[in-house]
């Protein structure tokens, strides 16, 4: 039996600039791995070109999970590029292989920027449902987002 849609987002400032955030991660996002390489150890181009439609890109991440009492690390996912906008600033990737599948499926992850009140933000949402009722929901990777984009903007800030 199929579970129920779930959803996780996260919002959050970002000071240099959302374009600067999204031209980052769309065409460049190798470069997490020297921004942050605590987090992010690789980003590979499998097919395509990196920010266009139908590519495929690896990343090799580490975020600890708990589950079932457990520490889990999630170290890869394949995604397939699905929606690049270069217009609204937004990017989505389906997750088509790797580790975060052997727990949910339909995983869905998308990026967008967008300004309120003269304050660029970075949006993160994340669109999947469970394998199994008994599996954790990846609040974990909330977190690592959140402390990715702060750590980015710290890099760029040269702080």
């Amino acid at each position: 039996m199929a579970s129920l849609p779930c959803k996780l987002m996260a919002q959050i400032p970002f000071k240099v600039g959302g374009d600067v955030f999204y031209r980052l991660f769309t065409n460049n996002p190798q470069h997490f791995s020297k921004i942050t390489p605590a987090k992010i150890q690789a980003c590979d181009l499998h097919d395509g070109d990196y920010g266009i439609n139908g590519s495929a890109v690896e990343w090799k991440f580490t975020v600890g999970l708990c589950l079932f009492g457990l520490a889990y690390s999630v170290p890869r996912v394949l995604v397939f590029c699905i929606v690049d906008d270069e217009e609204k600033k937004q990017i989505a990737y389906k997750i088509i292989q790797g580790d975060l599948l052997e727990l949910y499926t339909n995983v869905l992850v998308t990026y967008h920027v967008e300004t309120k009140g003269g304050v660029d933000y970075v949006t993160w949402t994340m669109d999947y449902q469970l394998l199994n009722a008994d599996n954790p929901h990846p609040t974990a990777l909330v977190n690592f987002v959140i402390e990715l984009i702060k750590e980015t903007e710290a890099h760029i800030f040269g702080q």
